[in-house]
């Protein structure tokens, strides 16, 4: 148990939790920017074949 305490301790002193934390934040910004890049891209890219299979039939 002692063990356990002192690995806490240690973990919350360290700079390792306040930046992994920081990084997590930062890639659910990226992953956010990206689905809606994709979404957006998806549609317009919809839109395009959707005209073009219309002016082929």
């Amino acid at each position: 148990m002692t063990a356990l305490l002192s690995k806490c301790r240690h973990f919350l002193k360290s700079e390792d939790g306040p930046t992994a934390v920081e990084y997590a934040v930062m890639l659910a910004l990226i992953l956010v920017a990206c689905i809606t890049i994709l979404q957006t891209l998806g549609s317009s890219v919809s839109g395009t074949f959707s005209t073009v299979n219309s002016s082929a039939s």
